[in-house]
C-alpha cells in the first residue's frame, strides 16, 4: 500500500506540491510562535489575514490585482531558470514596460498598442545581459543588477522630467481612458489578471509541449548534452532573456494601464518598484513551473492584501506582520531554492 501511494505521487509528480504545502504549514507555524512570543493570538491574526484577503469581492480583487504583476515577473525568472540562467533583470524590464505604456498610449490612445510596446521595450532591455552572457561570459547576476540600476535612473528621469504630469508633479501623465484595461465587474481588478494567467499557460505550453521549449529546458539541464543533441545553448539563453523581458515588460505595462484610479507612474516610481524582486520569490515557491506560479502569485497576493485588516483588527504591529510574512515566504521558497542550487551544482559538475 505504501509503495502504491509512493508510485501515485511519483506518477502524478505531486512531490513538489506536497513539499510546498508542508512548507506553507511550517511557515505559518513559525509565524504563530512569533505571534505568541509577543502576546498576540495566532488564530485571531490569521483569521483577519484570511478575511482581509478573501472576505469580500473587493478583497479578492485586491489579492488578484497584486498577484498579477508578480506573476509576470515570476515567469521571467522561471523561464530563465529552466534554461539554466539566474535572471534577476525582471525589475528593469518591468520599469521599461511601465514607461512604455505611458509614452506610447499618449501618442496613440490604444490599449493593445500600449501592451505591445511594453513587451517590446521589456524584450529590448533584456538583450544587453543576454549578449554579455553569451558573447563575453559575464555572469547574468552581475549584469542584470547593474542594468536594473541603469533602468531605474533612466526611467526615473523620464517620470520626473519629460513625462511628468503638469497638473500633478507627483506622477506622470495618465493613461488615456481609451487605452485603459477594462475592469472586471464592479471592482478595481482589470483583465490584466486574465492576461497574466493566459501568459502562464502559454509559457507552460511553450516549455513542455514544443520542440523549442524542449531545447531550452535541455540546455538548462545539461548544455553539453543539449549541444550534442542538436540544440544551440547560446541561442536558448538569448531567447530565455527575450521571452522573460517580454513577460516583465507586459507586466509593467499592465500594472499602469490597469491600476485605478492612478493610471500613472507615481513619484519615485513607488508603484512599480520591487515587483521584479518579489517575482523571484514567487517563482521559487511555484518551483519555476508556470502553472505553479499562478497559485504562488495568488498566495503572495493574499499575504499582501490581508495585511491591513490583520493590523487593524488583530492589533498586530506592521513590523511583526512583515516579519511573519518574511518567515512564511522564506520557508515556502526553501524547497524551490534547494532544487535550483542542486541543479546548478549538477550542471557545474
Amino acid at each position: 500500500m505504501k509503495n502504491s501511494g509512493s508510485d501515485l505521487i511519483e506518477r502524478l509528480n505531486l512531490k513538489p506540491l506536497i513539499e510546498s504545502l508542508i512548507a506553507v504549514l511550517i511557515g505559518f507555524l513559525i509565524g504563530a510562535i512569533v505571534l505568541l512570543a509577543f502576546n498576540y493570538s495566532p488564530l485571531e491574526a490569521y483569521y483577519w489575514l484570511l478575511v482581509g484577503a478573501l472576505g469580500s469581492k473587493d478583497d479578492i480583487a485586491s489579492t488578484l490585482s497584486y498577484a498579477t504583476p508578480i506573476m509576470m515577473t515570476a515567469l521571467t525568472f522561471a523561464i530563465s531558470a529552466r534554461t539554466g540562467i539566474f535572471n534577476i533583470g525582471a525589475e528593469g524590464s518591468f520599469y521599461f514596460g511601465a514607461i512604455a505604456a505611458v509614452i506610447f498610449t499618449s501618442i496613440w490612445g490604444n490599449m493593445w498598442f500600449g501592451l505591445v510596446m511594453g513587451m517590446l521595450l521589456g524584450a529590448l532591455w533584456s538583450l544587453p545581459a543576454a549578449f554579455l552572457k553569451v558573447y563575453r561570459g559575464v555572469h547574468e547576476v552581475i549584469s542584470t543588477i547593474m542594468l536594473n540600476w541603469i533602468a531605474w535612473f533612466f526611467v526615473l528621469w523620464l517620470v520626473v522630467g519629460p513625462y511628468a504630469n503638469p497638473s500633478d508633479p507627483n506622477k506622470t501623465i495618465r493613461i488615456p481612458e481609451s487605452a485603459r484595461l477594462p475592469l472586471i465587474g464592479n471592482t478595481d481588478l482589470s483583465i490584466a489578471f486574465v492576461l497574466a494567467v493566459v501568459a502562464a499557460v502559454l509559457s507552460y505550453y511553450l516549455l513542455w509541449h514544443t520542440e523549442f521549449g524542449f531545447g531550452m529546458r535541455a540546455s538548462g539541464i545539461n548544455s553539453r548534452a543539449a549541444r550534442y543533441g542538436g540544440v544551440n545553448p547560446d541561442r536558448a539563453v538569448i531567447w530565455s532573456f527575450v521571452i522573460g523581458g517580454i513577460m516583465s515588460g507586459l507586466g509593467g505595462a499592465m500594472k499602469i494601464m490597469g491600476e485605478p484610479p492612478t493610471y500613472a507612474i507615481s513619484q519615485g516610481m513607488a508603484n512599480v518598484y520591487g515587483f521584479g524582486f518579489d517575482g523571484i520569490g514567487v517563482a521559487l515557491v511555484g518551483r519555476n513551473h508556470p502553472l505553479g506560479i499562478i497559485f504562488a502569485a495568488v498566495f503572495f497576493g493574499m499575504l499582501r492584501a490581508g495585511t491591513s485588516l490583520m493590523q487593524a483588527r488583530a492589533m498586530v504591529p506592521l513590523e511583526i506582520i512583515r516579519v511573519i510574512q518574511g518567515i512564511i515566504v522564506i520557508t515556502v521558497a526553501i524547497p524551490g531554492l534547494y532544487d535550483l542550487i542542486k541543479k546548478s551544482l549538477r550542471r557545474g559538475g
